[in-house]
């Protein structure tokens, strides 16, 4: 089973991609995490990869989905993975389309955990205070989550026509969210 968890930052994506790891045995593909990975590796990619974050440059989708292909290669008897960050754009999630099919396999499910942007707004401002995390500076978490909004909207109606978009309200407490999208997959 493989799946693209969407919502924004602060809504608890993350929590549940590792509950589903923790009880699924799912393989996380985090983009940020094969990105950083690939730089420390010193292959012929991560050298490439950290020539171009040392410009300040992002990395090309080609890049990104070479990481991912690899993942997929290294991870075969995986029972799934879940897509943490990526696709941003309907390309993205045209070229995921084409990697999973070369191997027969599909996304399966995309969940969206929908939040009330003011609520998450103020639940980032009191982590911010209680524990100074730089990502949840208050100002910056706007930018990210205006972001966020632009990118991803394009890609709620692609996932929505091929009848595979879901939606949990993340505004729930962890448990009530993670139950949610438990019973989401194991209706299949």
């Amino acid at each position: 089973m493989n799946l693209v968890i969407f919502g924004p930052p602060g809504a608890g994506k993350g929590t549940q991609a590792k509950r589903l790891v923790s009880e699924r045995g799912y393989i996380q593909l985090s983009t940020g995490d094969m990105l950083r990975a690939a730089r420390k590796s010193g292959s012929q990619l991560g050298k490439k990869v950290a020539a171009i974050m040392d410009e300040g440059n992002l990395v090309s989708d080609e890049i990104v989905i070479a990481l991912i292909d690899e993942q997929l290669d290294l991870n075969k008897n995986a029972p799934g993975f879940i897509f943490d960050g990526f696709p941003r754009t309907v390309a993205q999630a045209e070229a995921l389309d084409g990697l999973l099919a070369g191997r027969d396999k599909q996304v399966d499910h995309v969940i969206r955990l929908a939040v009330d942007d003011a609520a998450l707004l103020e639940r980032i401002a009191i982590r911010f205070e209680e524990q100074a995390r730089d990502d949840d500076n208050p100002t910056s978490f706007k930018v990210r989550l205006n972001a966020y909004n632009e990118q991803t909207a394009p890609l709620l109606p692609f996932y929505g026509s091929k009848g595979i978009l879901k939606e949990v309200n993340g505004m729930n407490d962890i448990d009530t969210v993670a139950g949610d999208v438990a019973r989401m997959l194991d209706l299949e």
